[in-house]
């Protein structure tokens, strides 16, 4: 339970990035359109299939002044309706080309997936085309996907984990769009127009913010000459992107009563850019603090030697425009206090003594293993490829990550938890009716 539940796409892709296992054998190709659309490609002809996986960077935060929500519902629709297909003529012709198409949006972008048969791709394409520059938006759709948006946020309002993802996002990011969660308010759903939802649509989907990967069976020059044709008559530019954001960590305690047997606690603090030096040794750092399952400091501290929760992790977000360290758990009401003094008396005991050597070799172990994300699908494939690009890393990156890994020493972990974890501005968000413990 992260706070940001349906988001942190780059952030937990940025986490997978450095655990998967070095695939050297994987050949990414570089490829260029003939109109000039870059895209990543691992070709492979074994069996006639292949995927496409693209991005459109800025996502929900490109909502304008009062219209929270605009991007996420705009998203859905997308395929409810293109050209002169309404909703159920385009999901049967999806289907009778045994077609799979996704659309979704979080803090930092649209993505759009598409699975299809080789014999089956210029139609499938020419589908997805239509989706992506003509659909309709119609209102019995709008009406139907809004009903839904609106039941989820109905829920979320009853859910102590999503009140307090509400909570810790504003307060950590303030009026910045990351402050609010992107399927907007009921009141701001309800009053989206579908001029708005257009609106959304011109603003988030443009060449100017694309990235693209392909795996399976396509050429290059099939790739290049398919781009131009599905992407070529976007619009060239987009809404502007919003601005970077300075987390705000005061630290302490901010407490919501919540009825019911359970309280839900998030925790953060400042994190660190993926970009940075030291990420590797902050990302290890992270695992032996709270991400490495039942292996981490926190999980034996405050589970199996304290029996306060069944689970707890900690993971590093890093956001387009900010950084994080967050982390969460449930407890009972009466154990909340004890769980928030256990996760700060961790923490400021790793930032002063650091880990151990058989913390950070088994980490190691852990991280270039056989871990669960493979290389082993083409739509993977082409998600992770997209995921590289958006985060800036070299398309060899495969090949060498391991030996990044095995780079990092104690000392480097230890220096980075010194400078990295920060006690005194660890901000804690608790939900429930929790005994003992009052905002600060």
């Amino acid at each position: 339970m992260m706070m940001f539940v349906k988001t942190k796409v780059l952030a937990v892709l940025a986490f997978m990035l450095l655990a998967m296992p070095a695939v050297a054998e994987i050949k990414i190709q570089e490829v260029t359109s003939p109109g000039g659309i870059k895209a990543w490609l691992v070709e492979n002809h074994d069996i006639p299939f292949a995927a496409l996986s693209i991005r459109f960077t800025g996502g929900t935060s490109l909502d304008a002044p009062g219209k929270r929500g605009a991007v996420n519902l705009m998203t859905a629709l997308i395929e409810e309706g293109a050209g002169d297909l309404d909703s159920q003529g385009f999901a049967a012709a999806r289907d009778a080309l045994a077609a799979e198409f996704n659309f979704d949006s979080d803090e930092d972008g649209v993505g759009v997936s598409a699975k299809f048969l080789t014999e089956n791709r210029d139609k499938a394409m020419d589908l997805l085309h239509q989706a992506l520059v003509k659909p309709r938006f119609d209102a019995a759709a709008v009406e139907r996907v809004r009903g839904q948006v609106l039941q989820n946020i109905v829920s979320n309002a009853k859910d102590p984990a999503a009140i307090g993802g509400d909570i810790l996002r504003k307060a950590a990011f303030g009026d910045h769009p990351y402050g609010t969660v992107g399927d907007g308010t009921e009141v701001s759903v309800k009053a989206l127009t579908r001029a708005d939802i257009l609106d959304a649509y011109h603003g988030a989907l443009a060449r100017d913010r694309i990235y693209v990967a392909a795996a399976g069976d396509i050429s290059a020059t099939d790739l290049g000459v398919l781009l131009d044709k599905l992407l070529g008559d976007l619009p060239a530019k987009g809404a502007a992107q919003p601005a970077d954001v300075a987390l705000t960590v005061k630290g302490g305690v901010i407490q919501q009563d919540f009825p019911g047997p359970q309280t839900a606690i998030s925790f953060y603090q400042a994190g660190i850019k993926f970009a940075d030096k030291d990420y590797f040794a902050a990302t290890i750092l992270n695992e032996i603090l709270g991400g490495n399952g039942f292996s981490s400091r926190l999980m034996d501290q405050v589970r199996e030697q304290r029996g306060l929760t069944y689970g707890i992790d900690t993971g590093l977000a890093a956001y387009d425009h900010a950084e994080i360290l967050q982390g969460s758990l449930d407890t009972a009401n009466e154990k909340a206090g004890e769980a928030i003094k256990v996760i700060k008396d961790v923490w400021a005991d790793v930032a002063k003594n650091g880990v151990t050597q058989k913390e950070l070799d088994d980490t190691k172990t852990y991280l270039t293993g056989a871990y669960p994300l493979r290389f082993d699908g083409n739509g993977r494939i082409a998600s992770i490829l997209v995921g590289m690009q958006t985060l800036g890393l070299p398309s060899d990156y495969p090949a060498v990550r391991n030996a990044k890994v095995e780079a990092v020493t104690l000392e480097d972990v230890n220096r980075v938890a010194k400078s990295l974890l920060t006690p005194d501005k660890l901000t804690f968000i608790v939900v429930g009716d929790a005994v003992g413990v009052k905002s600060e």
